[in-house]
């Protein structure tokens, strides 16, 4: 419940600050959620920090490689038909 109750507190801390936009909202939670996941990480002692960095490194660039072969991926136009 206590994990539960941080991550209400800092959502409500960000719209007091006034944040409306929901893709800023929704980029602080995922910076949260990755927060905790490293927190977790170095808890559990699955790996140094400097090998969790170089880690979160390549998936941001897998992420980015990801985005940018979608906004690449052409879109089919629908076939126009002969009328008779």
């Amino acid at each position: 419940m206590t994990k539960s109750r941080e991550i209400f507190d800092k959502l409500g801390r960000l719209l007091e600050k006034g944040i409306l936009n929901t893709k800023d909202i929704s980029n602080e939670f995922i910076n949260i959620c990755k927060s905790k996941r490293d927190e977790f990480i170095f808890h559990m002692k699955l790996t140094s920090k400097e090998e969790t960095e170089i880690i979160n490194k390549r998936l941001d660039k897998l992420e980015k490689k990801i985005i940018d072969i979608e906004k690449k991926k052409p879109t089919k136009k629908p076939k126009k038909v002969k009328k008779p």
